[in-house]
């Protein structure tokens, strides 16, 4: 079976807790059982990975380049800081998709810029964690998987 590769960033091991107001009640957990659910329903596996460590997240973006067959990722604060989680998913050569579960446009400047999308084929904002569906189903029209 084809995996996807569902990379989380710092402090989203915090969801359903931290600031519910902007990013809501989901859980990663939940999260991660419905990337599980809609992956299963386009005929993909999915490797969920969270971590608020730069390092380790661009440690699972080398170790995917060979096991995964694309991405989506919510890189948190990363997404406006990290060149080099850019240039690790640079050598990703499958498509992935940025997610944010709320919209960075609406709020601080600061996170306006995003180093990842030049590397991303779509970027999901504001759709909280719906969001994470939205991107297994372009994913899986990317990879000409079955419909969700």
């Amino acid at each position: 079976m084809q995996t996807v590769l569902v990379l989380n960033g710092p402090n989203l091991n915090l969801l359903g807790v931290r600031e519910p107001e902007i990013y809501g009640h989901t859980t990663l957990a939940d999260i991660e059982d419905m990337c599980t659910a809609s992956a299963a329903e386009a005929g993909l596996g999915v490797r969920c990975i969270q971590s608020n460590h730069e390092g380790e997240l661009i440690d699972a973006v080398h170790e995917a380049r060979e096991t995964t067959v694309g991405a989506i990722i919510n890189a948190g604060a990363y997404t406006h800081t990290s060149l080099a989680l850019h240039d690790a998913l640079k050598s990703y050569d499958h498509p992935i998709i940025e997610v944010h579960l709320s919209n960075p446009h609406a709020r601080e400047s600061f996170r306006h810029h995003s180093y990842l999308s030049p590397v991303a084929a779509a970027v999901i904002a504001g759709a909280g964690a719906k969001g994470y569906v939205h991107a297994l189903e372009i994913l899986a029209d990317k990879l000409g998987t079955a419909a969700l």
